[in-house]
């Protein structure tokens, strides 16, 4: 039953339901780009991103999937937000790596859920990627893999809990070394009320959790 329960929220959603479900993010404002692969996907996030731009890619696995990470930080070619911050004392500079994090010019990420009405859903345990992703960042880009729409904001929050946070408990424990992760904070976009500010791009495979 538990593997049952685990598969339900592990598979992509069929064309008719992608469908519904750009239109619905589209109405609220967001722009949605579609693609069929992990490399087209990747593609189209770098092709938002203008070199040298200031950029903070959050922690996701879906981002590392796509080699999306190593690019940011280790390319040469954008002005990493977490570079900076990995450099920094958490002790003495926290102030301003708060500030860092809170504002940059491009935040890119993933996140849990997408509804079928057209709403983004994040949980996260320190919500550290959330003020960006709010309203700091000017661009926000998320990727998503379409495994990740779900009928309505009740199915999210159980793929949340259900799939997403036992999985992201394991990769905690082994990243980190802490006993696991939790669903603190949760952020639902709604809307967005100003224009070509956010772009979701789903692509037709699983990716992440």
């Amino acid at each position: 039953m538990k593997g049952e329960k685990m598969e339900k929220w592990n598979k992509t959603a069929d064309k008719e339901t992608i469908e519904k479900t750009i239109k619905s993010l589209k109405e609220n404002g967001i722009n949605v780009l579609f693609v069929e692969t992990k490399e087209e996907a990747k593609k189209k996030v770098l092709g938002l991103v203008p070199e040298r731009a200031e950029v903070f890619d959050m922690t996701s696995v879906t981002l590392e999937t796509l080699g999306v990470l190593l690019e940011i930080s280790e390319s040469g070619n954008y002005d990493s937000i977490r570079n900076k911050l990995n450099s920094m004392n958490r002790q003495t500079q926290s102030r301003e790596m708060r500030k860092l994090g809170a504002s940059p010019d491009y935040a890119i990420g993933s996140c849990h859920a997408i509804t079928e009405d057209g709403k983004i859903m994040i949980a996260s345990n320190t919500g550290s990627q959330l003020p960006a992703y709010v309203y700091g960042a000017g661009k926000v880009i998320f990727v998503a893999g379409a495994q990740k729409i779900v009928k309505n904001l009740d199915q999210g929050f159980k793929r949340m809990y259900e799939y997403t946070l036992p999985l992201e408990s394991e990769r905690a424990k082994k990243a980190y070394g802490i006993p696991g992760s939790a669903v603190n904070k949760i952020l639902i976009v709604n809307k967005e009320i100003q224009p070509d500010r956010i772009n979701l791009i789903i692509v037709n495979e699983v990716l992440g959790f």
